[in-house]
């Protein structure tokens, strides 16, 4: 079967023309976008992806501020951190980048967060109105996925998605996204995971294979439904030899094999990554627009 190959770069990059539109209607009120970022610690992944963050916000002309902490900062000074950002009239929205140190409660952090400035869509706010379909903000790989099936004409409506995969920051919202009116939604919406008996069995059934497991390469081609649109959202790297770096980045999918087989399948790397980004300088945006009414 002819496939097709569904860039997170091309989708990405449509998007940003349109956040350019209006971030400049923003700036010719006085208001320019203001993200911030804060890293406890110093993992090497939550650094990458910081730096990609703030180079992005330059891009596109939003105010950017990266807060780095120490990892022995303690729970009481990073919320206080968080509550000067929640006051910050030049900070629209923010986050507190994943995961922290074992010593700070995580769910503390985030509900002192406030919703309207909550761009990851993790407070227990924003995920309420995301379930009843009324969203402040949607988590941002999701909402990035969703955003690649539309722009690529991928049918949802009455179709059927099988989820692979249950976290609070893919899966979950992923699946309360899908299942709600509208367009890019109104699917017939099954997740699995690892409890989850006879996996394959689901697999095979599904119009819309979204993977998100942090298995590398663990979904295999007699796993896929002839012809199904596969949305590949895991990042692991393995040995290889023969890179410069001895290692490479593939997804949950087994590309190479799967890929024959779907109508249309996302890269590891060059798919859903870019989208993560993007659709967070959306929320900034969006969350400055807030701010003026």
């Amino acid at each position: 079967m002819e496939f097709r190959l569904i860039s997170g770069n091309e989708v990405s990059s449509s998007i940003y023309g349109e956040l350019r539109e209006r971030i400049s209607s923003l700036r010719s009120k006085g208001v320019v976008p203001g993200l911030a970022v804060v890293l406890v610690g110093e993992d090497p992944a939550s650094q990458v992806y910081v730096r990609m963050k703030g180079k992005k916000c330059e891009e596109l002309g939003m105010h950017s501020v990266t807060i780095v902490l120490p990892a022995d900062t303690n729970e009481a000074d990073l919320l206080k951190k968080v509550d000067e950002l929640n006051n910050d009239p030049k900070i629209h929205g923010f986050l507190v980048q994943l995961p922290l140190p074992k010593h700070i409660n995580e769910d503390k952090v985030i509900d002192a967060i406030d919703p309207r400035k909550d761009v990851d869509g993790f407070h227990p706010h924003n995920v309420g109105k995301m379930l009843i379909g009324d969203p402040l903000f949607l988590p941002a790989t999701p909402a990035g996925v969703q955003q690649m099936l539309m722009r690529s004409d991928i049918e949802t409506a009455g179709k059927h998605v099988v989820i692979v995969g249950r976290s609070n920051i893919v899966g979950k919202p992923m699946a309360a996204m899908l299942v709600q009116k509208g367009k890019g939604a109104d699917s017939t919406v099954t997740v699995v995971h690892s409890r989850t008996k006879d996996l394959a069995e689901h697999t095979k059934r599904a119009d819309i294979l979204i993977v998100a497991i942090g298995k590398a390469r663990f979904i295999t081609k007699d796993m896929v439904k002839e012809g199904a649109a596969v949305i590949d959202v895991g990042t692991n790297r393995i040995n290889d030899p023969a890179s410069e770096k001895g290692s490479r980045l593939v997804g949950d999918v087994d590309f190479d094999n799967v890929k024959e087989k779907t109508s249309a399948i996302t890269p590891v790397p060059g798919g859903v990554g870019p989208m993560t980004i993007c659709m967070l300088m959306a929320n900034a945006v969006t969350a400055a627009e807030m701010s003026m009414k």
